[in-house]
């Protein structure tokens, strides 16, 4: 079986996953979520073992100049969806609570589509300016922090939703229905707070080596090229929300759509610079 093989089936495990959570909405029933969560582990573990298979497939390919899979558009997102997964998969673990998870898998889900559907998947050897390690250093860490805002923005939405029906309903009277699964506001605040708390750091982490392979790569650390522009407007973005968070009590409806900002900034830096701008990373969008 090749990796392009079981990364389909990875996209049905996402499909399922996202429809049993989705019905646990309205059914309420235990044995929805236990279904559901089998399909996001299956997922998941599938899908590590389709990115090492990849990474096999590479070498068998291309010889000694087998690479990571983390070089082009398709590799990126087929790892993205990995990362939320992973985030995702952490943050219920510690906090049990499914019906995040009818919010956070449809991300997975739409990057592991379009990967399928939309995307060339051929192992093509690395252009000179992406034959160094740091390249992997600089993925790994950005796709992780990525994934990180993307949990922070699914439970941002759910914050919205569950707020706005607890001001409807009133003060101390309970919120019925699909929203009265979702976790209190204190909770989602929480989650939005310290996902946004990994994937900063990561993000930090993804710019510094992102610079340090560009000077291996093109003679200088910075060049304020789209991507390096659109990276620094990202990073602008989750620092305000922390030093707001930090100075001036921020939490909420401000830290909730603050948050869903920055993951749209977000997937403008990672999608719109590759397929729109002009730049040294336009060989991401192929």
């Amino acid at each position: 079986m090749t990796s392009s093989m079981l990364s389909n089936i990875v996209t049905f495990a996402y499909f399922a996953a996202m429809v049993l959570f989705i019905a646990y909405l309205a059914t309420r029933s235990r044995h929805v979520v236990l279904l559901a969560r089998l399909c996001a582990w299956v997922g998941f573990t599938l899908q590590t073992v389709a990115i090492g298979l990849r990474w096999y497939e590479s070498y068998q390919l291309l010889g000694g100049d087998g690479r990571a899979p983390l070089s082009n558009l398709y590799e990126s997102i087929v790892f993205f969806a990995w990362s939320i997964l992973l985030v995702y998969l952490l943050v219920d673990l510690k906090y049990k609570q499914p019906a995040i998870g009818a919010f956070v898998i449809p991300f997975a889900f739409l990057g592991m589509t379009w990967a399928q559907l939309g995307l060339d998947s051929a192992i093509d050897p690395l252009v000179p300016a992406l034959q160094s390690n740091w390249l992997t250093y600089h993925v790994i860490t950005c796709f992780l922090g990525y994934a990180a805002f993307a949990v922070a923005c699914g439970v941002s939405i759910m914050y919205l939703i569950k707020a706005g029906k607890e001001e409807q309903a009133g003060p101390n009277a309970p919120v019925g229905g699909i929203v009265g699964l979702f976790p209190s506001t204190k909770i989602l605040d929480d989650i939005n707070y310290k996902a946004i708390m990994i994937g900063f750091p990561l993000l930090s982490l993804g710019i510094i080596t992102g610079a340090a392979w560009a000077n291996y790569a093109w003679g200088t650390y910075w060049s304020w090229d789209p991507k390096e522009t659109w990276s620094l407007i990202v990073w602008f973005v989750y620092a305000a929300f922390l030093h707001a968070r930090f100075t001036r009590g921020w939490v909420g409806k401000r830290a909730a759509w603050l948050s869903i900002a920055g993951f749209a900034a977000t997937i403008f830096c990672y999608l719109g610079v590759n397929l729109v701008l002009s730049g040294l990373h336009s060989y991401g969008g192929g």
